[in-house]
């Protein structure tokens, strides 16, 4: 999204609307850090009147120039966010959806800002963090197993299930991405063919959401303050987002706190099989811990293509290729220490 004099009344138009306000007026508008794949802009608009008088307290998520294919569109994502919102999921309220590219030139939505930091590095560091690092653990399951309950509606009928299972889905994707790209990895070809021979039998699917990791929630002062960043969500094995959270390359170095770096790996699942009455297998989530390092290092290798191929200058983009080596390494050590 351009800022822009255009860009900006656009908003406040549509702002405006929504609002059933004649006018309102754009205080604060400028681009947050973060975001490769989504833009998130830090919103502060005076409304008149009505049941929004005041100061409107607010981002707004857009698409970044790297979107890639997986990623839901912002109206998909915008009713994922409700969906979460009603069913209890600590979220930011969702207020409003544009898909009118005439406003900005691409769609958005605009959804009420909550305070704390999410960036992983810090988090794992921060004091207070540490300090109640077993309570926000469980606090964080508590919030996965409400995800997890959300179930089918008209509003999500866009998400379709994995064919013939999430598992096998996943591993033909990786692989068919990996066939196509101009270098060899043969270290994520073995890591494909160890899942393929280990594809979990029996799959209860529920709404997971796919990104579920130490820097994509907010925390404040120590707790939980919001789960961000749903573009990816889908119904797949309830284990996959487990897997994905205690991934020890999203633990951001405090690798002793194999639950996303913040807590006990133990504490989590409990907290988890109490809230959601299921119970974990230790071995499943071991498997999805494995396709959580292939899935990473594909998409770090697609968004290093982007800057590579001269489709986008992204020194971001670039950089994100340079992770690749370490997670082959990674992915060696868990595939001799798991059989």
């Amino acid at each position: 999204m351009e800022l822009d004099t255009s860009t900006r009344n656009g908003i406040e138009t549509f702002i405006a609307r929504q609002t059933k306000v004649k006018s309102c007026a754009i205080v604060d508008l400028h681009r947050l850090s973060g975001g490769a794949i989504q833009e998130n802009w830090y919103l502060d608009a005076d409304i008149p009147s009505g049941p929004y008088s005041g100061r409107l307290e607010a981002v707004l998520r857009t698409d970044a120039t790297s979107k890639i294919a997986v990623s839901l569109s912002r109206a998909q994502e915008f009713s994922l966010i409700k969906a979460a919102f009603d069913a209890g999921v600590t979220v930011p309220e969702p207020l409003w959806l544009n898909n009118d590219p005439s406003v900005t030139g691409t769609d958005f939505f605009i959804m009420r800002r909550i305070s704390g930091d999410a960036a992983g590095h810090r988090l794992v560091k921060n004091e207070r963090v540490i300090k109640n690092g077993e309570r926000l653990v469980e606090r964080l399951a508590e919030e996965l197993a409400k995800i997890h309950s959300i179930k089918p509606s008209a509003e999500l009928k866009f998400l379709t299930s994995p064919k013939p299972n999430p598992a096998i889905y996943w591993v033909n994707e990786f692989r068919g991405y990996l066939d196509e790209y101009p270098l060899p990895h043969p270290i994520l070809e073995l890591a494909l063919r160890w899942l393929e021979r280990r594809v979990p039998n029996d799959v209860d699917l529920v709404l997971c959401h796919h990104d579920f990791r130490t820097g994509n929630y907010m925390v404040d002062e120590g707790i939980l303050s919001g789960i961000l960043d749903w573009e990816f969500a889908g119904w797949s094995d309830f284990h996959e987002d487990i897997g994905w959270f205690c991934a020890k390359c999203w633990r951001f170095g405090a690798n002793d706190r194999e639950a996303g770096g913040i807590g006990n790996r133990n504490t989590f699942y409990a907290s988890y099989e109490k809230s959601a009455a299921r119970q974990i297998d230790h071995d499943i989530v071991f498997f999805w811990e494995i396709m959580a390092y292939v899935r990473w290092a594909t998409i770090a290798l697609q968004q290093a293509q982007r800057f590579l191929s001269g489709k986008e200058a992204s020194l971001e983009a670039a950089l994100t290729g340079h992770v690749v080596p370490g997670l082959e390494f990674e992915l060696l050590q868990m595939i001799r220490d798991g059989g």
